[in-house]
């Protein structure tokens, strides 16, 4: 499986942003976040509502600087009292970052946070970020959370992507302590492909890097599971205890990785 395409992005913001908004609808948004303690269901959806409209003023401004939150237009959005209209404000600004991106082209050149200056990152970034949103959402509202399989894929790779790049050591140094000889990651998907589908994190040089790996590659620690529950063990939406994954092999590696590189 490879990325999905600028177009497909733009289709599957508002995919993903519907799904979302089915699981706001009757949701008290008054009540806990569990992956996200710090917020409610409400301010979950303005934070989610309110990163869409700015990635859509950052690409349709063409913003060669970082777009202050003052300079996005309702950014902040209503607040817990209407619900009606939380959930009309959430749609027309995924609706209207879709729009943008779609005239910009994937090429158009913005502001990034990556080396990559152009609107398809964030149109690659704003669906996965409203996918993980929308799993907060749903194990928070105790809703059914379903992603189709290429869409799981890119957004396990597009995090494997950030995790390991190279930038990545010069933020955060402390993760220099997951180098070290035999140090390795494997995420097995068991449910697709023939025999799964696994890819390798390499902490055995200098930096981090990933790859896809072959059926008979093997790693010091190995998370296995369907790739929907491997992808929220590691953004840390489902305990590595849940009962349909498994962590075989070095388990202080596994939780040292996944108490490093968090998002």
């Amino acid at each position: 499986m490879t990325r999905l395409g600028h177009e497909r992005y733009c289709e599957e913001i508002l995919v993903q942003t519907g799904l979302f908004r089915e699981v706001l609808r009757g949701a008290d948004l008054k009540a806990t976040v569990p992956t996200c303690p710090e917020w409610t269901i409400g301010e979950l959806t303005r934070h989610l509502g309110g990163a869409l409209r700015w990635m859509g003023t950052t690409v349709r401004t063409r913003a060669q600087d970082m777009v202050p939150d003052e300079a996005v237009p309702d950014f902040k959005g209503p607040g817990d009292e209407d619900p009606a209209a939380l959930d009309a404000w959430f749609g027309a600004g995924a609706a209207a970052t879709a729009a943008a991106l779609r005239e910009a082209g994937p090429d158009a050149r913005v502001w990034t946070w990556t080396d990559a200056r152009a609107a398809g990152f964030w149109a690659r970034r704003a669906v996965h970020e409203t996918v993980i949103h929308r799993a907060d959402a749903a194990i928070a509202a105790g809703a059914e959370y379903r992603l189709a399989p290429d869409v799981a894929v890119d957004t396990l790779e597009e995090w494997l992507e950030i995790g390991t790049a190279p930038q990545a050591l010069e933020l955060r140094p402390e993760l220099r302590r997951l180098l070290g000889p035999g140090r390795t990651l494997c995420l097995h998907a068991t449910d697709i492909g023939q025999g799964g589908s696994r890819w390798i994190i390499d902490m055995t040089g200098d930096r981090l890097t990933w790859r896809r790996a072959g059926a008979d590659e093997r790693a010091a620690a190995t998370l296995s599971g369907p790739l929907t529950d491997v992808l929220l063990v590691f953004y840390r939406r489902l305990p590595p205890e849940h009962p349909t994954v498994t962590v075989q092999g070095d388990r202080d590696l596994f939780d040292e990785w996944i108490g490093l590189v968090s998002w």
